[in-house]
């Protein structure tokens, strides 16, 4: 995973604590304890995700950024 400058760390902290949707929050968690080293076995059980899911977001995030985050439209229920 590349590092996180500082100033998208704490873009990503502040969405973290004031988003209004669950799974925006939890990626911005999980990204946040990535960074500061926690390995990727201990974030599995954390947030109780498959690894093909941790590795979605790491790639969505490396690609997307911010708005990696987000889900993309026309997902869900219809």
């Amino acid at each position: 995973m590349r590092e996180i400058n500082p100033l998208s760390f704490k873009l990503l902290e502040r969405i973290y604590r004031q988003s209004r949707y669950h799974q925006v929050s939890q990626r911005a968690h999980f990204l946040i304890l990535a960074s500061q080293g926690v390995k990727i076995e201990e974030l599995l059980q954390i947030f109780n995700v498959s690894y093909k899911t941790t590795y979605n977001w790491i790639n969505r995030w490396e690609s997307k950024g911010m708005l990696g985050l987000y889900n993309r439209p026309g997902r869900g229920r219809k």
